[in-house]
Formats: structure tokens, C-alpha cells, sequence
């Protein structure tokens, strides 16, 4: 057999082979690699679509919570799994792509070790004060915090977490200096907000919701371009006086890199399926999240998403000296 024909063998063996590994994955259960603690809203996004793609694929999707290091123990675990189509990876974006800034011994590079599939959810950062916070909207905080350098302080999930790096963000953009104090998880920070211990944070909507028709903290903006129907009256950051500044936590789901591109492709068709389901559209509205809309409800979108936003805020790491605590 001549060089042609072993490489048209080769090829077509190829082809059949890849179309044979779709047809028949998953033939066990996949696992799910999730960098928090269960409970919060990447784990709950990731449990929506996960028993989603349980039912389309007829295997289960089984969550394994890595939480550490401010969510680069999961990455780095996902990174060096085997590219089988058998662990995928579900994680904010923001920490993911900030991983290696902030903790350089990650040693996982958030586009080339990862295979995009698809985003979960947005979901808005607000800007919220504690309730008796001397300043009624976004321009009066900036006034107060620009005259105030370092007295003013917000917590966040821990260094590295998305709600640090809004408030970084914010405090560039705004050009004020305000305090960083880190905590385990949303909800420790939020309870001191509440409490009148802290005075700000950069939070997702459905982490203080359930705290703002009490009064008990005040949200004065949405970094998004629209406002969010579940809270009208809270301005977007450009109707407030920040034009530009808008950051939305985006859950993620990614395959590692060197997986069977057929294995990929069927993992990309549930997902499509996924955005269609009325069911999982609610549960994702009920998190105070939305959809991707067109141009980002693909593994595109989400490829030039994720390597924006790794642009974004490696800068803002660098340009801010900010370091994991």
C-alpha cells in the first residue's frame, strides 16, 4: 500500500473512531469539577446543568467540590485530568482567569489547559452599602470615598473570588481607595455587612437578595447595562455615574483541553439543548442570573470572553499590586 492510501486509511479510521466515541459517550458517570464549596451559586448552577445533562445523556454528572487557594485547586485539578470527555470543569470566570496572577505556583493556564463548552449564567455585581452607609447613591460614595482614602472597607468571598476582584475593579475605575477584608465565603461577609461591621461589597444579586427588602443593606448600582427586573429601582452603574464599569460573574463550563473533538461536539449539543429547556431557564432566573445571549451562548462567545476577562483583570492585579492573603 502506497503513502496515500496508509494516510486515507489512517483518516478514515480516525473518523469512524471519533464517530464512534460520540455515539456511545458517556458510558459511566462524569464527574464534575467544581473549585467552591457546595451551596454557592457556581455549585448550584453547576447541579441545574448537571442534572440536565444527566437526563439528555442518560450517565450521571457527579459534582466534585475542590475548594481552595481561591478556586485554583479546582482549576489545577480539572488541568491535569485525563481528556477523556470524563471530568469537565464548571468555575467563575473571573477567579479562574485571575488564578494564575494572584497565585502564581498554580501553574494552569486558564485558556490553553481548557476546551470552552458553553457559560451557565450571568449574573450582575451590585454595588451594596450597609444600610446606614453616609452616602444615598453612587456618586455621593464615590465623593465620600474619595475624601475618605482608606477608611472605607468591603468584604469579599476570599482573595481572588469574584467579589474581591469587582471591588478592585471598582476602585480603579472610581479612582478611591477602599479596604480589603477577605473572608471564607459570601455569606460570613455578608452577615458583617448586614451587621454594620463592614461598609460595602461588590456581591451577586442572588448572595444579598433576600436581605434588601428589609433594608438591612442597600444596593445604589448594577454593573451591567440594564437594570435587572427583580430590582428595577436600582440604577446600572452608568445611570448612577460610572459609566464603564460593569462586571458580571460568569459560570462556566469547560472540557480539558485534548479531548475528543466528537466528545466535545455532543458535550456543546446538550448544552445548546440546555439554553432551550423553559425549566432550567427558570431555575437560572430564580439565581438572580440570565442566559447567555447571541454571541455568547457559544464555545466561542465564551473563548473571547474568557480571554478578555483574563486581560482585565490580570491588568487590574498588576496595576492594583494585588496579592492572595
Amino acid at each position: 500500500m502506497n503513502f496515500k492510501a496508509c494516510f486515507a486509511a489512517a483518516l478514515c479510521a480516525s473518523v469512524f473512531s471519533g464517530a464512534a466515541i460520540a455515539q456511545d459517550y458517556p458510558t459511566k458517570p462524569v464527574t464534575v469539577i467544581v473549585p467552591f464549596a457546595a451551596g454557592g451559586p457556581t455549585d448550584v448552577a453547576a447541579r441545574i446543568y448537571g442534572e440536565f445533562f444527566a437526563r439528555t445523556l442518560g450517565q450521571n454528572f457527579v459534582i466534585e467540590n475542590a475548594a481552595g487557594a481561591g478556586g485554583t485547586t479546582g482549576s489545577v485539578r480539572a488541568a491535569r485530568a485525563a481528556p477523556d470527555g470524563y471530568t469537565i470543569f464548571v468555575h467563575n470566570v473571573a477567579p479562574h482567569v485571575a488564578g494564575p496572577a494572584l497565585y502564581p505556583s498554580a501553574q494552569y493556564d486558564p485558556v490553553k489547559n481548557f476546551e470552552p463548552i458553553g457559560t451557565l449564567a450571568f449574573a450582575a455585581h451590585y454595588i451594596v452599602l450597609r444600610k446606614d452607609f453616609p452616602a444615598k447613591d453612587l456618586r455621593e460614595f464615590i465623593a465620600y470615598a474619595k475624601q475618605n482614602p482608606g477608611k472605607i472597607n468591603y468584604g469579599s468571598a476570599g482573595a481572588g473570588s469574584a467579589t474581591h476582584l469587582a471591588c478592585v475593579l471598582l476602585g480603579q475605575q472610581a479612582g478611591v481607595d477602599i479596604v480589603h477584608v477577605p473572608y471564607r465565603g459570601t455569606g460570613p461577609a455578608l452577615n458583617d455587612l448586614v451587621a454594620g461591621t463592614l461598609d460595602m461589597m461588590c456581591d451577586q444579586g442572588l448572595n444579598m437578595m433576600g436581605q434588601v427588602p428589609s433594608g438591612n443593606v442597600r444596593p445604589i448600582a448594577i454593573a451591567q447595562k440594564t437594570r435587572f427586573k427583580a430590582l428595577p429601582d436600582v440604577p446600572t452603574t452608568a445611570e448612577a455615574g460610572l459609566p464603564g464599569f460593569e462586571v458580571q460573574a460568569a459560570t462556566a463550563m469547560y472540557a480539558i483541553a485534548g479531548t475528543p473533538a466528537p466528545v466535545v461536539a455532543k458535550l456543546v449539543a446538550t448544552m445548546a439543548a440546555a439554553y432551550k429547556d423553559p425549566a432550567l431557564r427558570k431555575r437560572v432566573e430564580d439565581l438572580a442570573s440570565e442566559l447567555p445571549g447571541p454571541g455568547q451562548d457559544t464555545p466561542a462567545g465564551l473563548a473571547a470572553f474568557t480571554k478578555s476577562e483574563m486581560e482585565r483583570l490580570s491588568e487590574a492585579i498588576r496595576k492594583g499590586n494585588v496579592k492572595a492573603q
